[in-house]
């Protein structure tokens, strides 16, 4: 069982900068691929962005790209997303999302809300 726990959301100007973390329970943390997925309102959930256990292989949603950075920290067993110049329809609950050991894990959100 693996237990994921988000911090770090809030609320955000447009183009304003924030970082969201996911601390992960397990002693394989280094063998997860980690996500971030997001769900606005009234819209599916959606993938943000993904690393990988081998080699910290990163993908990312095309909307997202070139303002999101996700990173890992093994030794820490957490993942963070930061997200620079974000806009309002980045406003959404993100999720933190863990493949392991073939089972997918989720927390349980943090709200991100980018508004003037």
């Amino acid at each position: 069982q693996v237990q994921l726990v988000e911090s770090g959301g809030g609320l955000v100007q447009p183009g304003g900068s924030l970082r969201l973390s996911c601390a992960a329970s397990g002693d394989t943390f280094s063998t997860y691929t980690m996500s971030w997925y997001r769900q606005a309102p009234g819209k599916e959930r959606e993938l943000v962005a993904a690393i990988t256990s081998h080699h910290d292989t990163t993908n990312y949603a095309d909307s997202v790209k070139g303002r999101f950075t996700i990173a890992r920290d093994n030794a820490r067993k957490l993942v963070n997303l930061q997200m620079n110049s974000l806009k309002p329809e980045d406003t959404a609950i993100y999720y933190c999302n863990a493949l392991a050991w073939g089972r997918i894990y989720w927390g349980q959100g943090t709200q991100v809300t980018v508004s003037s």
